[in-house]
């Protein structure tokens, strides 16, 4: 970057890291530009920045993943870096070379050690070079054709993962050979809408193993500084739910042993800037690397929380070639919920939708990262989270009484949101005594332990199914907090629909329809097909999530109104049984 030109951060992605990223480039006098595709126009990164540029239509390949019109807008607003946040093209090789070859600098890492470390088969390679332990699997993308022969030889369990991504994307667990084929065409389907690339590799699944990643920070002096570790293992379907940091599972010498490992695969891909080394650790202590995200992690904030570092800041002094070498002093404990606009009492259905009351929580040591505000809508045209709790605390307990106090705070009306699953999830005896593992969560909800309680003052946007209404009375001087069942319902609420069904019956048939906007990806049934009660009916993907929509009911598929690649409303008929 020329020395006179002043810094000038275009940031390529939108919500909750659109907003943290620009509030640290406030901090060091740094202007910003947002950009932003049609649906978020009025997003609250948008309104922050100093300036903002509109990319295009909503779908993420017309805007967010459009490199041409990204870059445009960085030479229209004089913007001299590029901040990628997370998702979106933060992991392309190829978006950081055309960052650099339009004489732009990339906060991120070379395009060649992205290269290298998106690559999951190549980083496996690497880490093998660098002497770190990995999980027994194929060391190269496999063809489909193959597939069954290197998963053979692996053995069950196994998993199927997408060579050129991350974030349990492309990611499928595989138990039984004749499960196989269907797992590697959903996995190399999901990869390439996500990625850009199709290819998979598969892997031993470790069964009750923790996630610990570790986060390095490099600079281009050949400085490389660990951060701590953080235990990302309470998640569901390889999505993280909850955060904590620093793990209750790793003691003082494997946390040692964790740092040496994701520093020595950091140097054999020279690498620069943030990046996080994930790892499978068993219940012995054993531990196995698993891949390297190379860019900013959604869960950062537990590290700041207990370093006292900006993350953000140094990925833009490393970027900009200065000197960071950093010795962190750890303190305390701190945890992250994700609140995403999902409903868990019907297994995490996505539900889009305009914010109509949000207030957040305070207290102490409580941060909330967003990129929504109240009047703003939740798009459902991209990922479901809408906001961060991240609570620090002297030591565990106390940071886990906290969190569960500012959740009961947090007011969230018009959509449905996961704040009920922390509640429980927070409460249960294996997360007070750090005893998760990755299946934790499947295994409670499949043993039906998973018990939620919608926390007074949130409720999602009001549908033909009736809602309690949330009062206060004031019975002799005390002031009791009610859930009635009123007006304007008139009769008692119906039985629920199951997660990922949505409706109408009646005795002469049903007419299964979208429950929230998406695009439909398969179609499962034909006219006058067979199908029972809770067989699927089709595979709506919405909210970078793929739901099953099922029927409830047993009968002859009487109208199929449907074709892949439809988009949908939510209320739509979609297929009619009788």
């Amino acid at each position: 970057m020329p020395p006179s030109l002043a810094p000038r951060v275009l940031i390529a992605n939108r919500g909750e890291i659109a907003v943290r990223v620009i509030r640290t480039c406030r901090e060091l006098g740094i202007a910003t530009v947002a950009v932003y595709s049609e649906v978020d126009r009025d997003a609250l990164h948008v309104e922050m920045a100093d300036d903002a540029y509109l990319l295009g239509p909503a779908s993420p390949t017309e805007s967010y993943l459009n490199v041409g019109r990204l870059l445009e807008a960085a030479t229209r607003s004089g913007a001299t870096m590029i901040h990628p946040g997370y998702g979106f093209l933060a992991e392309n090789a190829g978006f950081a070379r055309e960052v650099a070859r339009a004489g732009l600098t990339f906060i991120g890492p070379p395009p060649d050690a992205m290269a290298m470390l998106g690559d999951k088969a190549a980083a496996r390679q690497a880490a093998t070079r660098a002497g770190a332990p990995i999980v027994p699997g194929t060391l190269d993308p496999v063809r489909p054709e193959d597939a069954k022969a290197e998963a053979e030889q692996i053995g069950f369990p196994l998993v199927v993962k997408a060579a050129f991504g991350g974030g349990g994307k492309g990611m499928r667990l595989v138990e039984r050979p004749e499960d196989l084929a269907d797992a590697v065409e959903r996995s190399a389907r999901e990869a390439l809408s996500y990625f850009g690339r199709p290819e998979i590799y598969l892997e031993r699944y470790l069964a009750h193993a923790r996630h610990v990643e570790a986060q390095i920070l490099a600079d281009a002096h050949g400085h490389i500084s660990f951060l701590g570790e953080r235990d990302c293992s309470m998640q569901r379907r390889y999505q993280k739910l909850i955060e904590e940091s620093p793990s209750p599972g790793v003691d003082e010498a494997l946390r040692a042993r964790i740092g040496e490992a994701a520093m020595g695969i950091a140097r054999e891909a020279r690498y620069v800037n943030a990046g996080t080394v994930e790892f499978l650790v068993e219940p012995d202590g054993s531990f196995y690397f698993m891949e390297v995200n190379a860019r900013l992690q959604v869960e950062h904030p537990v590290t700041e929380m207990v370093t006292g570092l900006d993350l953000v800041r140094y990925q833009i002094l490393a970027a900009m070639g200065e000197a960071v070498e950093l010795e962190p002093s750890f303190r305390g404990h701190a945890i992250e919920c994700r609140l995403n606009a999902e409903d868990p009492a019907k297994e995490f259905l996505p539900g889009p939708g305009l914010v109509t009351k949000f207030r957040r929580p305070g207290g102490s040591f409580v941060r909330v990262d967003t990129g929504i505000a109240e009047g703003r809508p939740v798009v459902g045209n991209y990922d479901s989270l809408f906001a961060k709790l991240i609570v620090w605390a002297e030591d565990r307990e106390l940071a886990r009484r906290r969190t569960v106090q500012a959740l009961g705070e947090i007011e969230v009306e018009g959509i449905p949101t996961t704040i009920p699953f922390h509640l429980w999830a927070l409460d249960t005896p294996e997360f007070r005594e750090g005893r998760v593992h990755t299946k934790f969560v499947e295994e409670a909800i499949a043993a039906g332990a998973m018990t939620l309680t919608e926390p007074a003052g949130s409720a999602a946007a009001e549908t033909d199914t009736a809602r309690p209404v949330h009062i206060v009375v004031e019975v002799g001087g005390r002031r009791v907090p009610v859930r009635v069942w009123g007006e304007p319902f008139r009769q008692a609420p119906s039985v629920p629909l199951a997660a990922g069904q949505s409706g109408s019956a009646s005795a002469d048939g049903e007419v299964v329809t979208a429950p929230m906007q998406g695009t439909i990806l398969q179609v499962l049934v034909e006219l006058g097909q067979e199908v029972t009660a809770g067989q699927t009916v089709c595979i709506l993907e919405a909210m970078k999530m793929e739901n099953h929509i099922a029927a409830h009911r047993d009968g002859t598929v009487a109208e199929v109104s449907i074709t892949k690649g439809d988009v949908v409303d939510t209320g739509q008929p979609m297929v009619a049984i009788r």
